[in-house]
């Protein structure tokens, strides 16, 4: 008897821990992650964001002016409306954008006139739940779906009780169906759209209208009991009984009023109140979040981890929907036509080739499939590979990094495009200049394959351009090669070592060079711009990333680069704005950090910290990466060292807290840091687990004593893509000095191009 009711007990206790599910992670991420950010000085540039993973809408609680690309900002103290957003930085403003503002007692219209004043000790920021008691006593709640959003607004007893719906900056219609308590229409607003791109959307009430008109916020004009108007900056305004709680439920379309509509049945309608859609949102958060389950460490690492999680989680956008039949298909931002398929938008891969989309690879190999196979459709459409869409071309930045993801794509056995095709698409970017920015086509590309190297001055930021295509050469000799494509192989294969041609030994550093074949006067590395792209020679002396042996022998050897690296950290923080005229932000940032010239703040720089496993000393890698972790990152409004970039700078550290990084995308490669955790925990798209244990972790053991794969001693400096997948367990010792033994040997480092 005894034993059997031992066996129940246990047999409850194994149910009870299976009926619990996921952990709940959702409690640790601060949407308000980064949001103290300024022109002057960026913590982040985000906004709290309430949204799913990779959801095509967010909303945000609005405090900057309309048009204004700080659209929440840490030390403002009032909010303006409640915000559909989709921007990907503060710097290239948003689209397609609508507001709603609950107003108590008299109607105002105006943004500055409805705005009301809050304190962020009445906010509870979360992905799945927004919410703010305002001070005038209005309360407003939001919780997401992938294309809408629900919403609750809950007024004072006394006074009336009014919503405002803005229609932004642009053209917008809208149209009000009382007898419904819906109102319909749509927005266009934003840089660079066809003229038929519109974002239809649908706002039903669950409480009858009692009044309602049009409005425009260029002259503050209304029309009390109008039911429809066009034009510049159209919106609504609503009252409702006194002292009631509203609910809206919003979901829109960029396809058509219908699929708004039908949006909206989808995703909202069967959640009656918003908790519903607040705990289905919730649910979608924590198994999102459980796919890395990180134990051990501190509150605030964990609160730090999924904080930045959460922000990599949002990027890329899905730009798709689902027809009555489930179908995905699009409105195209290229050609303003209708296509059946996937798209995704809002990213800029200058920035996310380097950490976000190698994480997606792993962690959302269905989901990046879709995405590199997108490319080739909006190829077809606009006549370019994408390389910074938001979500039109805009060809913002520098390089051709979409071969960067078809590379990295089929390295890692994702095999859903033409790689024949996206080759030949890469030539066609790689031998012309397009029409808009630096990264449509190639500047200098003439000069790039007759000199081997951009010219400066003749092109601006030469240099990192030269340095950036020698990368994107090797990623399109990677895919030719192993698709067994010898012709582009040929081709492509020539450039690799160009960034050879911009290294100036007499400095030691990447230097501007004019096409005779004279360096830049008067050179100094610490002058910003020129040759450079928001960065200095300090910077961009290591933007070899499939070539590091090689840069390695064009400093002398191990010894000397070790040495080299050493110094970023070591030298003063100077600045010289050069070419700049001016201190940008992301200066101040790499003299707030005080770390020499390491500059985290930007892209250009952060896989430097990985690059001692290259040059037999890895275990100062493992030192520098937690280094960084633990000053430069937090959960709190100021928890980025500058930028977050539509999920790079998050990326960078969800990769690192888990104890690697993706050096060198277009290989399988991860080079190894040092985890945070003592146990990480992936669990891969198909259910398979790889865990890394790291025993005797803590902030002061960094160090990797020895390491064992599935039970076998290993000592390279990389983990192999192929080696997570298949699941498994990387167990790692870590003490408080560092094993000048481990990871010495050639064999050990990860690879490069020379060494192939």
């Amino acid at each position: 008897m005894k034993t059997n009711l031992i066996l129940i007990i246990l047999l409850v206790f194994s149910l009870h821990s299976f009926a619990k599910g996921p952990a709940d992670l959702v409690k640790y991420v601060n949407t308000l992650q980064g949001t103290n950010s300024s022109f002057e000085l960026t913590r982040g540039n985000t906004y709290p964001t309430t949204a799913l993973p990779f959801a095509m809408h967010t909303w945000t609680p609005q405090t900057g002016v309309n048009g204004d690309g700080w659209k929440y900002q840490y030390q403002k103290d009032s909010i303006r409306g409640f915000q559909q957003a989709h921007q990907c930085s503060s710097w290239t403003n948003d689209y397609c954008v609508f507001s709603l503002m609950p107003v108590s007692g008299k109607l105002a219209l105006d943004q500055f006139k409805r705005a009301a004043a809050f304190s962020h000790d009445n906010e509870i920021t979360k992905p799945n739940y927004y919410k703010v008691e305002l001070d005038n006593r209005i309360t407003a709640e939001m919780s997401p779906t992938e294309r809408g959003v629900h919403l609750r607004f809950s007024y004072p007893k006394k006074g009336g009780s009014y919503l405002v719906l803005d229609g932004y900056t642009g053209m917008s219609h809208v149209k009000i169906e009382p007898e419904k308590n819906r109102v319909v229409g749509y927005v266009h607003n934003g840089r660079g759209l066809t003229d038929n791109f519109k974002n239809y959307f649908v706002i039903q009430f669950d409480t009858p209208i009692r009044e309602f008109g049009t409005w425009e916020n260029q002259n503050t004009n209304k029309w009390a009991g109008e039911t429809q108007r066009e034009g510049k900056g159209v919106g609504a305004w609503f009252r409702f009984d006194d002292g009631v709680k509203v609910q809206a439920k919003v979901a829109s379309s960029y396809i058509s009023p219908e699929q708004a509509h039908l949006n909206l049945e989808r995703e909202l309608g069967n959640f009656k109140t918003l908790e519903e859609t607040k705990n289905a949102a919730g649910e979608i958060w924590n198994k999102h979040l459980n796919r890395i389950l990180v134990e051990g460490g501190t509150e605030a690492e964990k609160a730090t981890f999924y904080s930045c999680y959460f922000r990599a989680s949002l990027f890329s956008r899905a730009f798709f929907e689902l027809d009555k039949d489930g179908k995905p298909y699009y409105f195209s931002p290229y050609d303003g036509q209708i296509h059946s398929g996937y798209i995704y938008t809002d990213t800029g891969f200058w920035d996310t080739f380097r950490a976000q989309f190698p994480l997606n690879a792993l962690m959302y190999p269905t989901m990046h499939g879709r995405y590199v196979a997108g490319l080739l459709d909006a190829y077809d459409q606009c006549g370019w590979l994408p390389s910074w869409s938001f979500p039109g071309e805009a060809g913002s930045m520098i390089g051709n990094h979409a071969i960067s993801l078809f590379a990295d794509a089929w390295a890692k056995g994702i095999h859903t495009f033409d790689p024949k095709k996206a080759l030949e698409a890469y030539y066609h970017e790689a031998t012309n200049k397009g029409p808009w920015g630096p990264a449509n086509g190639r500047h200098g590309w003439k000069e790039y394959y007759t000199l081997g190297y951009v010219p400066y001055p003749k092109y601006r930021e030469a240099t990192a351009k030269t340095l950036e295509y020698a990368y994107d050469d090797f990623c399109g000799t990677a895919l030719a090669q192993m698709t067994g494509n010898t012709f582009y192989a040929n081709i492509f294969s020539r450039q690799i070592l160009n960034y050879k041609n911009v290294f100036d030994p007499s400095v030691g550093f990447m230097c501007g060079r004019d096409g005779s074949g004279d360096w830049k006067a008067n050179f100094d590395p610490y002058e910003w711009g020129g040759p450079f792209t928001e960065g200095n020679a300090w910077h961009y002396l290591w933007s070899v990333f499939h070539d590091v042996m090689g840069l390695v022998d064009l400093l002398g050897g191990n010894e000397q680069f070790v040495t080299k690296l050493d110094s970023v950290f070591s030298v003063p923080n100077t600045v010289n704005v050069g070419t700049y005229g001016g201190k940008i932000h992301e200066m101040t940032e790499m003299q707030m950090a005080n770390m020499g010239q390491y500059a985290h703040g930007n892209q250009p720089i952060q896989h430097m910290v990985y690059l001692y496993n290259y040059a037999g000393q890895p275990w100062k890698a493992q030192k520098w990466v937690r280094t960084v972790m633990s000053k430069l990152y937090n959960a709190t409004e100021n928890g980025y060292p500058g930028d977050e970039d539509q999920g790079q700078t998050s990326s960078w550290y969800v990769l690192s807290a888990m104890g690697f990084y993706s050096v060198c995308p277009g290989t399988t490669e991860y080079v190894l840091g040092s985890p945070v955790f003592e146990k990480v925990t992936i669990t891969l798209e198909d259910g398979k687990k790889f865990v890394i244990r790291a025993e005797n972790n803590n902030p002061e053991n960094v160090y990797i004593q020895s390491a064992k794969l599935n039970g076998e001693v290993y000592s390279k400096n990389f983990i192999d893509f192929n080696d997570i997948v298949a699941g498994g367990e990387l167990k790692l010792q870590m003490g408080k000095s560092p094993n000048l033994n481990r990871g010495t040997k050639e064999s050990d480092f990860p690879y490069s191009f020379s060494n192939d």
